[in-house]
């Protein structure tokens, strides 16, 4: 097999150059040129008239219009196919002018006075459309430029990788995708910084560049920087699968490789994930969830350089596409629903309520937010599941407001994906004018995840949910890789524990504690705290006496319909 330049950048510039003009046009325009040139000398010189609508012209009136058709030739020339076209216009235009020098002064043709005047003013013209392209070309390549790469990396980012996905596909050529993950990358970011933390992944992905760029591998390779710690391989014109693990050891032995940064040394490992196209699928958007599905399946084995293939079974992709479809049918036919559940203070003070999303199933049955939302966020789909709950609630809390007079809060769950739309804060904004709902009854809950994430983008969502007046909530507190640092850099107004915690308080002194180090960090820093999962007075109690704020759970309150939620209201009320 004959291998193809292996280099990354210049990969980039060919999907680049795939989207100008095709050779055949340019063939075309240069032959269309010819034609209407050899015309316009012919009829130049032609005496006698032709009939057209009962009409005599001449054929001399036919001149300028074949000059103008090969000045459009020349003109489509440079805005197609820029410097060729350019030179190959300039050379057409100056050999012809001889020729037209020739007729007027020699032999005393003043007819071809006109075109030598076209000419002179076409080469100026073309001349200024071609150094304006240029210029404009540069600025469009240098906003590409910065559309494909990865800012801290200088790799292909997942648009990039998405682009050349998308040409293989076009070309019908088959190639594997494999998702990458570091092992406890985080850690380095927690304990060493930022600045670090971007220092070693600028080292892994100049290792893993100079691999893929040396042809040392048995394969055509691209690597793209995805987000975070999770990065991208593509691999093409492998002679046998047996020799995609190979390129993928290939990188897994030079990531493992000691690295210095400021004098501290840095071991990291790697959980590899693949899927093949077009075997697994020959749809693109399905390769990059395989690729995930067999990444966290080989994570879930264990730590350490893993490598795995996705199967089926990895993914259980019959049920993920009969819950999709459900999903769908779902949403377009108002069958997502929501259940509130009561938030109380510690006094038993009714606070408001959390919206939860439901589903019903095409019979009317009942499908668990277990099984769906993962599917949800999985196929996209959770940001419409989103809005709907949360229009739905507002219309909830402005028909309660009407009738009780009683303004309580509603804690609405927003994914992450949903959450950094650029159409959010809009589409919130809307729902909100629409019933008339002051936005400080409105709590937006979100995982603290996205502190670690997407700490920057995350911050500057925040900050416009809070300058509307909404207060943020972050959800599961003490599950993830919480930092005080991000918690006092952003501007929640509740934490939520999770339930595990609340479950083990009342077994262990030690899990109590933590519970009473949550609420104490979250006084520190001026939030209120409410604990999910509370099913036990006993539970209450020790709440009640280690500080916690708010409870949330089955003891005072299981999810209930709108309904039943309205008349617990307006029992409140009376």
């Amino acid at each position: 097999m004959v291998k193809r330049n292996n280099n990354i950048d210049k990969t980039l510039k060919n999907l680049s150059l795939n989207k100008e003009a095709p050779k055949s046009a340019f063939i075309l325009l240069v032959l269309l040129y010819a034609i209407a040139s050899f015309l316009t000398t012919r009829t130049s010189v032609m005496q006698g008239s032709i009939a057209i609508g009962g009409q005599m012209i001449s054929y001399n009136s036919f001149t300028g219009v074949f000059s103008m058709l090969g000045y459009i030739c020349i003109i489509c020339l440079v805005m197609l196919f820029r410097r060729v076209g350019y030179i190959v216009s300039m050379a057409a235009i100056i050999l012809q002018s001889p020729l037209m020098i020739f007729n007027i002064f020699v032999r005393g043709n003043l007819h071809s006075l006109p075109g030598l005047f076209s000419s002179v003013l076409i080469i100026g013209a073309i001349s200024i459309i071609h150094f304006t392209y240029r210029k404009i070309l540069k600025y469009q390549q240098s906003i590409r430029e910065q559309a494909v790469t990865d800012r801290i990396t200088g790799l292909p980012n997942r648009f990039a990788c998405n682009e050349l996905l998308t040409d293989l596909q076009r070309r019908g050529e088959p190639f594997v995708l494999v998702s990458v993950d570091l092992n406890d990358f985080k850690s380095i970011n927690d304990t060493m910084g930022h600045d670090t933390g971007d220092q070693v992944l600028k080292e892994v992905a100049r290792r893993w560049k100079d691999l893929a760029n040396s042809l040392s591998t048995e394969t055509v390779d691209f690597v793209a920087r995805n987000s975070g710690d999770e990065f991208m391989i593509v691999i093409s014109e492998y002679p046998s699968v047996e020799e995609i693990e190979n390129t993928i050891n290939a990188y897994r032995e030079v990531l493992e490789k000691k690295i210095t940064i400021d004098d501290c040394d840095y071991y990291l490992t790697a959980c590899f994930g693949y899927s093949f196209f077009p075997e697994d699928s020959d749809v693109i958007e399905n390769i990059y969830l395989f690729s995930d599905a067999a990444l966290h399946e080989v994570k879930k084995a264990g730590s350490g350089s893993r490598i795995s293939r996705f199967t089926p079974d990895v993914l259980n992709f019959e049920r993920t596409l009969e819950i999709e479809r459900k999903i769908r049918t779902a949403l377009n036919s108002d069958k997502i629903f929501f259940n509130l559940q009561p938030q109380y203070d510690i006094n038993h003070n009714l606070r408001g309520f959390e919206a939860l999303a439901r589903m019903k199933d095409d019979d009317g049955s009942f499908i668990s937010p277990v099984d769906f939302i993962p599917v949800a966020e999985k196929t996209g789909l959770v940001d419409r599941i989103d809005m709907r709950v949360f229009e739905l609630s507002m219309e909830f809390l402005d028909k309660i407001t009407r009738e009780t007079g009683t303004e309580i809060m509603m804690s609405v769950n927003v994914s992450v994906r949903h959450l950094m739309k650029n159409t959010f804060i809009e589409d919130i904004k809307n729902i909100l004018k629409a019933h008339n709902i002051a936005p400080e009854r409105v709590e937006i809950e979100i995982t603290e995840s996205i502190m670690i994430d997407s700490a920057e983008k995350a911050l500057q969502r925040i900050n416009e949910i809070k300058a509307m007046g909404m207060k943020v909530a972050i959800d599961d507190f003490g599950t993830g890789y919480s930092s005080l640092s991000y918690l006092n850099n952003f501007p929640s107004d509740l934490l939520k524990i999770d339930k595990a915690f609340i479950d083990q308080m009342n077994m262990s002194e030690s899990s109590k504690q933590y519970v009473a180090m949550i609420i104490s960090i979250g006084h520190i820093l001026h939030l209120k705290v409410i604990s999910e999962g509370v099913e036990s007075p006993d539970q209450v109690e020790v709440l009640k006496k280690i500080g916690c704020d708010y409870i949330q759970g089955f003891v005072w309150g299981k999810p209930m319909p709108p309904e039943e939620a309205g008349r617990l209201v307006s029992s409140i009320k009376k």
